[in-house]
């Protein structure tokens, strides 16, 4: 077989693969991961700060001891003594049976990606519109793509989605006879700026998303890593259980080698996420449901939680520091109360992704913005991660990307404005544009 393409299939792929593009996150990992390189860039938990040796114990049980189930086929929805579990995880956010919360509407996913992909399956034909916001996590973007639907941002702000934008988008996509069939949102310490809707705006978008008849998609892996003493607004799934799906992962709590997320949906699609979902993968994994349940119900696992606040918060600390202090002038950045990331703005002029290169031979990783936005924006951001690294080994990624900046300012004064990848968004304000359609 002969073609003009690297790619002798192409023609044969079906039209849901086409424009399917690679992640810019997953792109960097090869090179990241280079032990002389400093990450700023996955999204990694501290594995290390978990009792491993205890983990590790447990582990073997599961498969010695219980093998003969743990090692089995099971049921699409998840076993029932983890989806009891993760009821458990809920209500310390407010999430319980007052407002509808049951292991009867809990699945079980492959993580947080594959809820996902099965609420993108159940509700979005080609052409479709989702609204989310501008920036949002690159994996959604990924399928939403596949889906063959479109992404329309909607702006954000210090305080996270702005309600008159989400009006305003509504409104102008109806107008133009737009099919917008759910928000997609990360309220609570956003990935990838770190800004948490408040308490105020949360009501707020739920009635306009009510009022036009919209679902919500609520993404919450990091709700539970807050550092600043204080609990974080109560997830909107604690407030309407009618029309909003809430997803979540143990990821980012526990292990994210174990690819174990769920979906609490409402009651009447229950049914048609466990059909999906087993047309996808059959069964989720008993070995690593099981040894999640175990985990929640044998391990201080509140205490870890703690742990992991308090590393995060110190290294949520020592990157604020460094970037206030070497950063050159005209770069910004947010100040999450939570999560694992910050979000930068660059001086005027400055491109994250064509600065990309010349990071790397500097040994430092970043993730540009252009992989947060699905029409190609976000060229004067970059994502930095804070979870990962020590608090030493991030100030001196700070101090090869601030050095890289500099260069990079200096040889615009010489030489004047070159080519960048796109254009650029900084985060958004009240005088934010409507949406972006991809």
């Amino acid at each position: 077989m002969t073609g003009t393409t690297l790619d002798d299939y192409t023609d044969r792929y079906a039209r849901r693969v086409r424009g399917m593009t690679a992640s810019e996150i997953r792109a960097l990992f090869a090179v990241a991961s280079r032990p002389e390189v400093v990450s700023l860039a996955g999204g990694a938990p501290y594995i290390a700060a978990l009792p491993l040796d205890a983990v590790g114990e447990m582990l073997g049980r599961l498969g010695t001891e219980h093998g003969v189930t743990t090692l089995q086929y099971g049921i699409g929805q998840g076993t029932l003594e983890l989806r009891e579990r993760i009821c458990e995880v809920m209500s310390l956010s407010g999430i319980d049976a007052s407002c509808g919360a049951s292991p009867e509407d809990v699945v079980v996913t492959v993580g947080g990606q594959q809820a996902l992909d099965l609420v993108a399956r159940l509700f979005l034909d080609p052409g479709d519109v989702v609204l989310a916001e501008g920036p949002t996590y690159v994996g959604a973007l990924g399928v939403f793509q596949a889906a063959q639907a479109q992404v329309a941002h909607v702006p954000m702000d210090e305080q996270g989605l702005i309600p008159e934008a989400l009006e305003t988008a509504i409104a102008d996509l109806a107008r133009a006879g737009r099919r917008v069939k759910f928000l997609y949102t990360i309220p609570t310490y956003q990935n990838p700026t770190g800004v948490t809707l408040s308490e105020e705006r949360r009501e707020r978008v739920l009635d306009i998303c009510e009022r036009a008849g919209l679902l919500v998609v609520e993404d919450d892996p990091y709700g539970q890593l807050g550092f600043e003493g204080e609990e974080a607004p109560a997830p909107l799934r604690a407030r309407r259980r009618d029309g909003v799906f809430y997803l979540s992962t143990f990821s980012k709590t526990f292990a994210p080698g174990l690819r174990v997320g769920w979906i609490l949906a409402p009651h009447a699609v229950r049914d048609k996420l466990v059909i999906a979902s087993e047309a996808q993968i059959l069964c989720p994994s008993g070995y690593a449901q099981a040894a999640v349940a175990t985990y929640l119900g044998t391990m201080p696992w509140r205490e870890q939680l703690k742990v992991y606040r308090e590393i995060y918060r110190e290294r949520r600390d020592a990157m604020l520091a460094a970037l206030a202090d070497l950063m050159p002038a005209g770069t910004t950045w947010t100040t999450p109360g939570g999560g694992l990331f910050v979000w930068a703005t660059l001086p005027d002029g400055l491109d994250a992704k064509a600065m990309m290169p010349r990071a790397i031979s500097a040994r430092v990783a970043y993730v540009p913005g252009t992989g947060f936005y699905a029409d190609g924006t976000g060229a004067g951001n970059m994502r930095l991660n804070f979870s990962f690294p020590p608090p030493e080994r991030i100030r001196e990624g700070v101090r090869r990307l601030a050095g890289v900046m500099e260069q990079e300012i200096a040889m615009r004064r010489v030489f004047g404005a070159v080519g960048g990848s796109g254009p650029r968004r900084r985060q958004g304000g009240p005088d934010a544009p409507g949406p972006d359609l991809a």
